[in-house]
């Protein structure tokens, strides 16, 4: 083993190299190709590492704008598609931005949900400060596509597609790769080479595409940043199910007992919050220290203090008997009598008593009757988790798209499940060729994420170290558990420039040490909390309040990462 250790260690310090002797080489490169006349452009099949028709660029238009920072810029904006085999398959639309100064770097930008609209690479990247130029801004060629399907004028998470094998597996692992080929025979074509240095980062979905980068593509990529990922996608939407029947039972249209309203969720969250926030040393909002909240609250503590007289509904300070077992459901680990592609066999509580709030965007649902029409987020919206568990059960699993979700089994279907999960989920632990040749995970979630729990990847990341040992992990790789940040919101919405974090590391080899995150919260309702700061901690440790005194809650200086 130590043998093993050895020639892991070599071979990272010669992608380290690698990667420092590419950058030691960038130097601006000026476009060398008109953009107007990459229109009509044909991209052959022959540059596109996985079987399609070609591509085609449809249109291309020099661009001189400001982006989000008022930072100025001059790019060719060419749009076009990626053709099929198969031609009952819808193709991949993509937008490839080239900067008319080229920093000799290509970021990917990942989608969300279930994609279907042109990610443009045009804006920041998931989890950057509102005052950081664009990559585009920067000299980067950005890009992002469609994944293969258009999700226009379709209900929310709406999985037809993947009735098409191609576009379920260009949804599911292949889109990232021919966009990505595509632009690197655009950077050929205009600056007379192809990148240097490829990064990707996305949230969500997009952090499950930054997965395949790393796992299914490493040749490709120098660099990821993953955001609360669905990587496991059909593993989180059976548990999306589950969350599902737990709130509303096994039918549409019936009104549940089991619903527990926004007025209730509060209470829950409140008694979890004035419990646990003082935990970490101050009270400000934020529960830090999950792992001690742990032992101060769980279902009985719930049951002791909020269970209403004789299991009855006698209003919002409590709960009924049915609703309790709704808490109780979303609180514990999901059981399958299968395992999904990487030997699971369940999927992890949600963090309702640890912080989330389940608020906001009323994941839970405004309305004791799941209805498919009533799409979440609305003043009578149905429950979130049912629009992903609806997405796999009518396209991924039976290909019914009228199928009642909630009425359906997944041990029935459990071999469907293990195929598809074995075609989308990207849950492999072995990055061996991607950190041979330098190349860098930084892995993020958040305490609170209501929409993908933090189990989920927190259960990846003790995976990924059992297999390859901490010490390995740490030379290429880095999670970071954020308290107080939701699914790309939160009590605490974090902003960090990952993409310099990243490049830092790669290209000088400086590994991430001292991370900072600032609270990009806007709304009416937060922003008082607007600017503040945090360390970000690595795994296994949280940011514990040192300072003196309530006014210094706002300073990360006042704040020192503790482990559990």
């Amino acid at each position: 083993m130590k043998h093993i250790h050895l020639v892991l260690g070599c071979t990272l310090i010669s992608g380290w190299l690698l990667a420092t002797a590419q950058t030691n080489q960038l130097e601006p490169v000026a476009a060398k190709f008109a953009c107007t006349g990459l229109v009509g452009l044909t991209i052959p099949a022959s540059a596109i590492g996985l079987a399609t028709s070609g591509a085609t660029v449809l249109a291309a238009t020099e661009v001189n704008d400001k982006d989000s920072a008022g930072q100025e810029r001059s790019y060719c904006k060419t749009t076009g598609n990626i053709l099929p085999i198969d031609p009952k398959a819808s193709n991949i639309r993509f937008q490839v931005n080239l900067p008319k100064s080229w920093n000799q770097r290509l970021l990917q930008f990942g989608g969300g949900g279930t994609n279907g609209t042109v990610v443009t690479g045009l804006n920041a990247f998931s989890g950057a400060p509102a005052n950081v130029p664009t990559p585009l801004a920067r000299g980067y060629v950005t890009l992002g596509s469609d994944s293969g399907h258009s999700s226009e004028g379709k209900p929310p998470f709406d999985t037809s597609f993947a009735l098409n094998r191609e576009e379920l597996m260009n949804f599911a692992q292949w889109q990232i790769k021919k966009t990505l080929d595509v632009a690197k025979f655009l950077s050929e074509k205009t600056y007379g080479q192809k990148p240097k240095l490829v990064y990707f980062i996305g949230g969500s979905q997009g952090g499950h595409e930054a997965f395949d980068a790393a796992q299914r593509y490493p040749d490709d990529y120098n660099g990821v940043v993953s955001h609360y990922p669905a990587f496991n996608v059909q593993n989180i939407w059976m548990g999306a199910l589950a969350q599902a029947q737990a709130i509303y039972g096994n039918k549409l249209g019936v009104a549940s007992p089991s619903w527990v309203n926004p007025a209730k969720v509060k209470t829950v969250v409140d008694f979890v919050r004035n419990q646990c926030d003082n935990l970490d040393g101050i009270v400000d909002g934020i529960i830090s220290d999950v792992r001690g909240c742990n032992s101060k609250v769980n279902l009985e503590t719930i049951k002791t203090n909020l269970l209403c007289s004789n299991n009855e509904d006698t209003g919002n300070a409590c709960l009924s008997g049915k609703q309790f077992a709704t808490i109780e459901k979303i609180a514990s680990p999901v059981q399958f009598s299968f395992a999904f592609q990487g030997g699971s066999s369940t999927y992890p509580r949600w963090s309702i008593l640890e912080g989330a709030t389940f608020a906001g965007n009323e994941h839970l649902g405004k309305t004791n009757t799941a209805d498919l029409a009533k799409t979440p987020f609305m003043p009578d919206g149905t429950a979130f988790q049912l629009f992903p568990a609806k997405g796999a059960v009518q396209g991924f699993v039976t290909g019914d798209l009228s199928y009642d979700p909630l009425s359906f089994d997944p041990n029935r279907f459990a071999r469907r499940i293990q195929e598809v999960s074995r075609l989308t989920d990207a849950v492999s632990t072995d990055l061996k060729k991607f950190a041979a040749k330098g190349g860098k995970l930084l892995l993020t979630h958040g305490t609170i994420d209501d929409s993908i729990t933090p189990h989920n990847t927190t259960n990846y990341w003790n995976k990924l170290v059992e297999r390859n040992g901490q010490a390995q992990v740490a030379a290429f790789a880095r999670y970071y558990l954020v308290p107080g940040q939701g699914h790309g919101s939160g009590i605490f919405r974090s902003n960090h420039n990952w993409l310099e974090t990243l490049e830092k590391w790669v290209e000088q080899g400086t590994a991430p040490q001292n991370l900072v995150a600032t609270d990009g919260n806007t709304t009416p309702a937060t922003s008082a909390t607007n600017g503040r700061s945090r360390p970000l901690c690595q795994y296994g440790s949280f940011p514990k309040f040192v300072g003196d005194n309530q006014s210094q809650a706002n300073d990360s200086t006042q704040f020192k990462c503790t482990a559990y």
